[in-house]
């Protein structure tokens, strides 16, 4: 039987300037992989600048996984095209999560993370005490593409007898 940690939930807010790779725009949607399960937001379409703000729900048996997000331009006659990837490492993440923090006040700045060369980061990230959560916002600059980003959130959910 595998060990499930608890819950994360990725909450795929917005596409900021995305690559155009269609005539005049694209259709993008957002795949989003823990490990082997994959879920995937909907599509929008003719739009560089989506806004999803969908949920996706994963459950953490093995914090070294990272998440992974492609961003896809959804193709109705041949193969979906690539407008960019990123990985979060989510161990500083749940790291925070395990200091078992409560009853501070909303909101709390419980650390900070900036971009660098061994991140995905856009801009600084903060993972914040908020109204009896641990929430992560994140902005990540997609990979192999000119241009590109997508704003997450990130918040974990407790499984009772988890520890």
């Amino acid at each position: 039987m595998v060990n499930i940690m608890g819950l994360i939930k990725v909450r795929v807010k917005r596409g900021i300037n995305l690559v155009v790779r269609d005539a005049m725009s694209s259709d993008p949607y957002v795949a989003v992989s823990l490990g082997n399960q994959k879920l995937k937001t909907r599509v929008i379409k003719k739009n560089c600048n989506p806004e999803w703000n969908e949920e996706l729900t994963f459950s953490v048996t093995d914090p070294s996984l990272p998440i992974k997000l492609t961003v896809y331009d959804k193709d109705r006659f041949t193969k979906d095209d690539k407008m960019g990837e990123a990985e979060i490492d989510i161990r500083p993440y749940l790291e925070c999560i395990e200091m078992r923090l409560e009853n501070l006040p909303t909101p709390t700045t419980i650390r900070r993370f900036y971009p660098g060369k061994d991140n995905c980061l856009a801009d600084e990230s903060a993972v914040v005490w908020q109204n009896g959560q641990i929430l992560q916002d994140l902005t990540v600059r997609l990979r192999n593409v000119q241009t590109g980003e997508v704003e997450l959130q990130l918040y974990w959910i407790e499984l009772s007898g988890s520890n």
